[in-house]
């Protein structure tokens, strides 16, 4: 069992810098891949950035330029810096743990104004 809380989300500007986290409790042990998804309303949910535990990094081709995703393992936490945020960034994020199984958090919301 796996659990997961994201922070960090906020009202912003665009052109300005959120930074999420993601703190997992649990059977951390047995965590392949965490990650963080996004979903607009009215759309399904998306791939923001991946990690696994071998520090291989994935990312949207929509946020590849701007995003950051790395890992705090003394904290186990996973850590999304968002910089250069555009109106379209607009969603709840959510974190994503991997094991035998999926696991997320609740989400945190993310809105970029113009």
């Amino acid at each position: 069992q796996v659990q997961l809380v994201e922070s960090g989300g906020g009202l912003v500007q665009a052109g300005g810098s959120l930074r999420l986290s993601c703190a997992a409790s649990g059977s951390i042990f047995s965590i392949n891949v965490m990650g963080w998804y996004r979903q607009a309303p009215g759309k399904q949910r998306e791939l923001v950035a991946t990690i696994s535990s071998g520090g291989i990094t994935n990312y949207a081709d929509s946020v590849k330029d701007r995003f950051a995703i790395s890992r705090d393992n003394a904290k186990n936490t996973v850590i999304l810096q968002m910089n250069s945020l555009k109106p379209e960034d607009t969603a709840v994020y959510y974190c994503r743990a991997l094991t035998s199984r999926i696991y997320w958090g609740q989400g945190t919301q993310v809105t970029v104004s113009s």
